[in-house]
């Protein structure tokens, strides 16, 4: 054998045993750290806090049922924003003979808070009575009693609606409130119900001036703009599904599930196209209910399906296995979501057909208290940094 042969054969045999080293776990050389997996970025949101303060004197069972009428048509509105709105809302009363003279005859409802049933539900309780009406009363309730959103871009509006000269408090100077409520970034919107050139001249335009808002005049004795669609019952049917997939769970459980239900039927008492909107609004991100719905929960991680009490379970699920509860909960989620995007879909037909309608038949609802509101909620929205979509 010649040299060379027996050279070439003790290479190849200190490669076997490199190979073989290497098989067995020594390592053949370090090597270098790998960097950690990217993680997906947070999805993007933005704080949207809405006070609605109604004048509830004897003369505005108008603004009332506006009110109850487009409440889900605003926040509709909202839910076609990017990034997505936090929207949390509250609502007062004032000008009411019903309510406490100490206080201004003003009165909270609710704070803010994204509990969308419970603003309903009081806003349905709504009734009217004589009494004197106090705009920078309620305007500084709101501003110092509410606990506004502290984060950067967060879109804060106080919407104040009423009939009779905002400037009657003798107690709170109205510019001065005003000046202090858009100091801490709290914009002002009003609503007078009546001559536009009567609500300028009785203190309404100027005080959203005085807080970077828009001034709205509107006749609320003419109703809503409510257009029936033949996609209306279709959503209500959309809708029966929808509540099925609610998993009540926990001290809340019952309580949110029969709210849930109630509004859904106040919601009945008002017109088809309310109910529509209400279901539209059910089908968005902006309305949730992890305080007692375990998909919500369980969604927001707010609830940990491995600790959760087996006493807080509905009764279905109390004899399930973690796994098996994980697994029926994903079910309800998945469900969920499918009848969400039925809905989308068949909302963006009724809200084709409503708009060739109301072309058809020349209605024209610009001046009505929820399209004034949205018309500034975009504008003032658009300054933080929302983009809406067209409509």
């Amino acid at each position: 054998m010649t040299t060379r042969m027996t050279n070439l054969i003790s290479l190849l045999g200190v490669g076997i045993l490199v190979c073989s080293l290497v098989a067995d776990g020594v390592p053949e050389a370090k090597k270098a750290p790998q960097p950690p997996a990217a993680k997906s970025a947070p999805t993007e949101t933005r704080d949207v806090d809405l006070a609605i303060c109604l004048d509830t004197s004897g003369s505005m069972d108008g603004l009332i049922e506006s009110a109850k009428q487009k409440l889900w048509t605003i926040v509709n509105e909202l839910a076609t924003a990017k990034p997505r709105p936090n929207l949390r809302v509250a609502l007062y009363q004032y000008g009411n003979d019903g309510l406490s003279s100490e206080n201004g005859w003003v009165q909270r409802l609710c704070p803010l808070t994204d509990n969308l049933d419970e603003v309903y539900d009081k806003l349905f309780k709504l009734r009217t009575n004589g009494g004197t009406e106090l705009v920078a009363r309620v305007v500084r309730a709101a501003t110092i009693e509410l606990k506004w959103s502290e984060r950067k871009n967060a879109l804060k509006m106080i919407v104040v609606a009423g009939n009779e000269p905002a400037t009657q408090d003798s107690k709170y100077t109205l510019r001065d409130v005003c000046q202090k409520t858009i100091g801490r970034g709290i914009i002002i919107n009003t609503i007078f119900c009546g001559n536009e050139n009567e609500g300028r001249s009785t203190g309404w335009s100027d005080a959203a001036a005085w807080a970077d808002g828009q001034y709205a005049a509107i006749d609320q004795n003419q109703g809503t703009v409510a257009v029936a669609t033949p996609y209306d019952k279709k959503l209500v049917k959309l809708n029966e599904e929808l509540n099925k997939t609610y998993v009540a769970f926990g001290t809340e459980g019952k309580m949110g599930r029969e709210l849930q239900v109630a509004q859904d039927a106040n919601a009945a008492k008002t017109s088809a196209p309310a109910v529509a909107e209400r279901v539209a609004a059910k089908s968005t991100g902006l309305y949730r209910n992890s305080r007692w719905d375990l998909v919500d929960a369980v969604d927001d991680k707010s609830v940990d399906l491995e600790k959760v009490k087996t006493e807080e379970l509905p009764e279905n699920m109390k004899n399930m296995s973690v796994a098996e509860r994980k697994k029926f909960v994903e079910e309800q989620r998945q469900k969920r979501a499918d009848i969400q995007k039925q809905i989308r879909e068949m909302n963006d037909k009724r809200l084709a057909y409503q708009k060739e309608e109301m072309k058809k038949k020349g209605l024209d609802d610009s001046k009505s208290f929820d399209a004034n509101l949205r018309r500034a909620i975009r504008t003032q929205g658009e300054t933080k940094g929302l983009v809406f979509e067209s409509r």
